[in-house]
């Protein structure tokens, strides 16, 4: 059987036909990539689950998205972080500690890794052109930067990958100080942490960049891979 593979979703405002109201909804690109990669998507909507889903999956998948609250990493929020979504928040975090609890295999993407290091006791740059130095990691809204990643070849991200990747970048925040446990495997020209790992876990990734934008889907199948194997 396909691995069962959670994909966390947005909750917004949205627009189709005559309608103009809230929305559970996913880019399908996400979807596509954990489907063409032999697993089997599942949409976990913001605030219509509980934690419990996780014993029925596989593996999860942190999608991107809006801003994590500052709050949760006890500062307040800068000029910046505007769009944030604590409900979306509150339901992830409970998704994802109980993914840890069960050491389910994990993928987080952009947004999703800047929430695992928030969950794990770390904390995030509220805005990345405010650093000195920091090139461009979006061109604009819906608009994303190629960015050359640096990638250490003996982490899992290099064994998967490689020693560098180009790779499809849209964030402004970032992460800053990383949690306990939290090993950088990944670094933009600038220096900023573009993937992550969890010590002593067989699957637990971060990257902040999107592959779900480009052609290069291997971090999608090593995901699948890892739940296939946890699965049996």
């Amino acid at each position: 059987m396909r691995p069962l593979i959670g994909i966390t979703t947005y909750r917004e405002q949205a627009r189709w036909g005559y309608w103009d109201v809230p929305a559970v909804l996913l880019p399908a690109n996400y979807a596509d990539a954990v489907a063409g990669a032999g697993g089997e998507p599942v949409l976990l909507p913001t605030g219509a689950i509980s934690a419990d889903v996780v014993a029925r999956l596989d593996g999860l998948l942190l999608a991107g998205g809006a801003d994590v609250d500052p709050a949760r990493y006890e500062e307040e929020a800068g000029p910046h972080t505007t769009a944030t979504r604590p409900e979306r928040d509150a339901s992830e975090i409970a998704l994802l500690q109980a993914a840890l609890d069960r050491e389910l295999p994990l993928l987080a993407i952009c947004r999703g890794m800047q929430l695992l290091n928030v969950v794990l006791g770390g904390t995030l740059i509220q805005h990345v052109p405010d650093m000195p130095g920091a090139q461009p990691h979006q061109l604009g809204l819906g608009l994303y930067a190629e960015r050359e990643v640096r990638i250490d070849p003996d982490s899992a991200v290099g064994a998967i990958l490689g020693s560098g990747v180009t790779v499809e970048c849209h964030h402004h925040q970032a992460l800053d100080r990383l949690a306990r446990g939290v090993t950088a495997t990944a670094w933009a020209e600038d220096g900023l942490v573009e993937a992550v790992e969890v010590a002593g876990r067989a699957f637990c990734l971060g990257v902040q960049w999107h592959p779900e934008a480009d052609d290069d889907h291997r971090l999608f199948a090593a995901l699948v891979g890892a739940a296939r194997s946890t699965s049996r």
